[in-house]
C-alpha cells in the first residue's frame, strides 16, 4: 500500500521556507502513531528541512535528482520509478515535500491528512487532489492541548 501523509492549514498550505509553518504537537504525535515502525520517503528537501535527521524507528528513504547525495542509514533513490520498484510488495508512506507528492499522487492508495482549522503564512501547497478518486474512510476532530490549534485527520481510501 501506498500512502501520502500531510498537515496543511485550511487553505492546503503544507510549508514555509522548507520547514513546517506551525508546531502542533498533536498532529506530530499522530505522524508518529501512522509512520512508527514503517518505510517512510521523502525528498532531499524535505529531509534537509528537518534538520538532516533520520527519524528513529523507520526505515528512510530519500529521493532526489543529485546522484552523488548520500546518508548514512537512508537509501537514496533518483527517481520515481526506482521506488515504485523498490517498494513492491510492501508498504510505503511518503512524507513530503509538495514534488514528491505530486509525483507519487498517482499511485497512492490511501491519503492521511490533517487538516488544521486555522491559516499560515508560507510558500508551499499540497498539490491539486481529484477527489472523486478517493472516499473518506475516518474523520477524527482534534484540539491541540497547547497551542489551541483544532482540526481533522483525515483518512481517504482509493475508490
Amino acid at each position: 500500500m501506498l500512502t501520502l501523509i500531510w498537515a496543511q492549514d485550511e487553505a492546503g498550505l503544507i510549508g514555509a521556507k522548507g520547514t513546517l509553518p506551525w508546531h502542533v504537537s498533536a498532529d506530530l504525535k499522530f505522524f508518529k502513531e501512522q509512520t512508527m515502525g514503517q518505510t517512510i520517503l521523502m525528498g532531499r528537501t524535505t529531509f534537509i528541512g528537518m534538520g538532516e535527521r533520520l527519524l528513529p524507528k523507520r526505515t528512510t528513504w530519500l529521493l532526489t535528482k543529485d546522484t552523488h547525495y548520500q546518508v548514512a542509514g537512508a537509501k537514496v533513490f533518483h527517481s520515481v520509478e526506482e521506488v515504485l520498484q523498490a517498494s513492491l510488495g510492501q508498504d510505503l508512506i511518503v512524507t513530503g515535500g509538495a514534488k514528491v507528492y505530486e509525483n507519487f499522487l498517482p499511485y497512492a492508495d490511501c491519503l492521511v491528512q490533517t487538516v488544521l482549522a486555522k491559516k499560515f503564512s508560507g510558500d508551499t501547497y499540497f498539490p491539486k487532489v481529484n477527489w472523486d478518486d478517493f472516499q473518506l474512510v475516518t474523520q477524527v476532530p482534534f484540539t491541540d492541548a497547547k497551542s489551541g490549534i483544532s482540526g481533522y485527520f483525515n483518512t481517504y481510501h482509493r475508490k
